[in-house]
Parts: structure tokens; C-alpha cells; sequence
């Protein structure tokens, strides 16, 4: 079933589908920081599902400066760098709207409970293919580890030597994953089977199936944060941004780690408390980095900005280290994982304009957001 959509050129929407007279049964949606692939995946997802929405695709931010895009439609489909503030909410419920849709799987840029408050039902995707952050979690680590980004540059310039090219064997390495949850998990899968390294973890919700022994489980053993911090050779994080969460990382807690110690974060920028982590990097306390989020992101990723460059001093010293590799908050983006996120959109506002409220993902994963989610430690 066809969808119709508006795009915004800075001043006017303006119609690229014929004007439906009857209303659409999907119900209408604003999409804010909507890029290329994004509306790509919407439509093919409304087309397969057989769902008929009028779409409005922004490039811009959802903020308190933009919201006003918003008035005339249903729901609201935004990303990480949205920002949906108790201001932004208030203006949208004024506006009718019935529907915060998440194209993630966080929302720590949410007000969930003025929404409530409000009667506006925030959704988002629960599970995205989660072996696809998994995935990349793995990809710094060994990237970081080999030197890839420098073996390739060398070779590239004719530089065969191997002088700086040392890394070490994963085999039997003590990996602390921090956050359990399904990408947690699978790292702790890859790293233990696939690789054989010594995997420790830390969650406040332990995962029987990773904690059972071998072979019916993964044999994981759970730990206190200390002794994480102090034994493992890799950190990855994967924990959501939480009050008891934000700058999990910092200068106490990096002061108690191994020498060298690699840090990964594919999870939230704010875990890391980046000058402490620029500070351990110039000690060489910290031996690498692999970081796919950034607490101040906001302005820079899915942007290009190969002219305009990075004013954040903190952020633009975390790239001039040869031991890290930051990637632009790319770690979910497969095919998979953008075809899940549309569809599941997509789900969440049909229930939402049915009435039936957003279904379950996978018919078990809960894509409702309530104020209990969001400010539990």
C-alpha cells in the first residue's frame, strides 16, 4: 500500500505522493533526523506491512527549536541525538500527538514520564540485531589489537615493516563485559567460544544463561565492579545510561585498572567521562580505546563535517590518539538491523493508532517505555 511523505527544505513541506482525501490507516508520522537510508527502510517497511502512513521526513533535530514541525501529526519517530525534553514533550501533547517513537533502543533523551504525564506513549526497539553492536563491539577490539587502521594506512605508502604492528593472542585474555543484556550476551558468546578468552561480567539483572556452567550455559561468572576493573584486560561496555551509570568510567575508576587496559564503549557516550579517559590515554594507563558513541555527539555524527572540522577540544584530543579508533555511532547499522527498526516503528504507531497499544517485539519483548523503565538503576 503506497505511503505518501513530505520532505522540509528549510522553510516548507513539500508533497513528493498525490493527496490521499481519506486518512491514512497507519496514521501520520514526523520523522526528525531523518536521513536517506532511514526513510529508504520506512517505506519499504510501510509497503511491506501493508500500512498506509503520510510521512514527514526531516533532516533536522527534534528539539524545543523544531518541534513546531511537528503539529498536524499523529506520532513522532526520533533517533539518539533527539532531543525530547519536558518542554519538547509539552508542545507535542498541545499539538495532538499520541505517539514518541524511538528508532533505538535507548531513551535517556526522552522525558518518559512528562509523556506520561501527558498521555503520550513512548515506544522504541527493544532488539535491533543485537549481534550487529555485538559485532562491532568485537571489530574494535581486534582492530585495536592488530593495529588494522595502521597496517593499512603503511601498506597503502609502500610501509611493509612490522615495527609497531604487535598485538596479542585473545586466547585466554579476562574480558569484563559490563551490562548483560542481549548484546552484552553475545560478546560474552563470541569472546568465550569463539575465542576462548576469559569472560567476567557485571549487571545488576544476572543472566542464569550466561552464568550456567558449560557446556549448557556459558560459564560466566559474575562480579563487583572493582574486581572488574581491576582484573580485565578489555572492558566492553554495553549498560544503559542510567543516574547510576553516567560516567561509569571516570578517574577513580580507571585509576584501579590493569595497566594498558583496553576500554570499548558501543553503548552510551555518557558512561565515559572522556577528559578521564584523554588523562589515561596520555598515562598510558589505558592501552586502547574503541569508542562507537560520544557523550556530545550530538552535533557531529551522522553529519559530515570533513570541511567545517570538530570545535570540541575534548573530543577532537580523543581522535589525535594512535590507540583509538572512534566510529560514528555505526554499530547497529546493517541491513538487519535498519529492516527491524522500520518495521518495528512502524508496528508501534499502527498499534497506537488502532488503539490496541505498540505489540511486542518478537511477541516477548515489551517496546513500551514507562516511567519505571527509565529511572531504574
Amino acid at each position: 500500500m503506497a505511503s505518501a511523505a513530505v520532505d522540509y527544505d528549510g522553510e516548507h513541506l513539500k508533497s513528493s505522493a498525490p493527496h490521499s482525501q481519506s486518512a491514512p490507516t497507519g496514521g501520520s508520522m514526523a520523522v526528525f533526523s531523518c536521513k536517506p537510508y532511514d526513510r529508504e527502510y520506512l517505506e519499504k517497511a510501510a509497503s511491506e506491512l501493508n500500512l498506509d502512513f503520510k510521512f514527514a521526513f526531516f533532516d533536522t533535530h527534534l528539539d524545543a527549536n523544531t518541534v513546531r514541525l511537528a503539529s498536524g501529526f499523529d506520532a513522532v519517530c526520533v533517533f539518539v541525538n533527539d532531543k525530547v525534553d519536558e518542554e519538547v514533550v509539552t508542545t507535542l501533547a498541545s499539538f495532538g500527538v499520541k505517539l514518541i517513537a524511538l528508532r533505538c533502543a535507548g531513551f535517556n533523551n526522552v522525558d518518559v514520564e512528562k509523556a506520561s504525564e501527558l498521555g503520550i506513549t513512548v515506544a522504541r526497539v527493544p532488539a535491533y540485531s543485537p549481534n550487529a553492536v555485538a559485532e562491532h563491539a568485537v571489530t574494535l577490539m581486534l582492530a585495536l589489537n592488530r593495529r588494522i587502521p595502521q597496517a593499512w594506512s603503511k601498506t597503502r605508502s609502500g610501509n611493509f615493516s612490522l615495527v609497531g604492528q604487535m598485538g596479542f593472542d585473545m586466547i585466554g585474555r579476562r574480558v569484563g563485559i559490563i551490562g548483560t543484556g542481549h548484546i552484552g550476551g553475545i560478546v560474552a558468546e563470541i569472546l568465550k567460544r569463539g575465542f576462548k578468552c576469559d569472560v567476567i561480567a557485571h549487571d545488576v539483572q544476572k543472566d542464569p544463561r550466561l552464568e550456567a556452567p558449560e557446556p549448557e550455559g556459558l560459564g560466566v561468572r559474575y562480579v563487583e565492579l572493582d574486581e572488574l576493573f581491576r582484573t580485565s584486560d578489555i572492558i566492553s561496555l554495553h549498560a544503559p545510561l542510567l543516574p547510576s551509570t553516567h560516567h561509569l568510567i571516570n578517574e577513580d575508576s580507571i585509576a584501579k585498572m590493569k595497566p594498558g587496559v583496553m576500554i570499548i564503549n558501543t553503548s552510551r557516550g555518557g558512561l565515559i567521562h572522556t577528559q578521564s579517559l584523554v588523562n589515561g590515554l596520555k598515562d598510558k594507563k589505558i592501552g586502547h580505546a574503541g569508542l562507537d558513541v560520544y557523550c556530545k555527539e550530538g552535533p557531529y555524527f551522522f553529519q559530515d563535517l570533513s570541511e567545517e572540522g570538530v570545535d570540541d577540544d575534548v573530543f577532537a584530543r580523543v581522535m589525535t590518539f594512535p590507540n583509538v579508533i572512534v566510529t560514528a555511532h555505526q554499530a547497529f547499522f546493517t541491513v538487519e538491523a535498519m529492516t527491524q527498526i522500520a518495521q518495528t516503528t512502524l508496528r508501534n504507531a499502527a498499534g497506537v493508532r488502532q488503539g490496541a497499544g505498540p505489540p511486542k517485539q518478537y511477541g516477548t519483548l515489551d517496546t513500551v517505555v514507562r516511567p519505571q523503565h527509565a529511572s531504574k538503576l
